[in-house]
């Protein structure tokens, strides 16, 4: 059974780094394109960055682009959000979920297998 465990989330000031990982057990993420989403108070989750099965393709919201890095460890079953120069916009509950399909099937068409229990992150001004 697949289970995704998150973890790395907490409070940081604008402008720090965070990296949030995403743990999978019961499944091997090397099969998957796996992608991290988000939800902040009253608005629609939204994906922020996807990563193909073969790491060769990615996919970042537009507002991630530049400061996040997706990327994934095979051998540990894991992937990784890197989250430089954080701003108070992105403080919202990270979720990472996998899919079958490609890194725009998963990030924009939400088409999803499974999804962590998400993890807040919290950014101060």
């Amino acid at each position: 059974q697949l289970r995704l465990v998150e973890s790395g989330g907490g409070l940081v000031q604008a402008g720090g780094s965070l990296t949030l990982s995403c743990a999978a057990s019961g499944v091997s993420l090397g099969r998957l394109t796996v992608g991290w989403f988000r939800q902040a108070p009253g608005k629609e989750r939204e994906g922020v960055a996807c990563i193909n099965a073969g790491g060769d393709s990615t996919y970042y919201v537009d507002s991630a682009k530049g400061r996040f890095t997706i990327s994934r460890d095979n051998a540990k079953n894991t992937v990784y959000l890197q989250m430089n120069n954080l701003k108070s916009e992105d403080t919202a509950v990270y979720s990472c979920a996998v899919g079958g399909g490609n890194s725009y099937r998963l990030c924009v068409r939400n088409e999803h297998d499974g999804w962590g229990q998400g993890n807040q992150v919290t950014v101060s001004s």
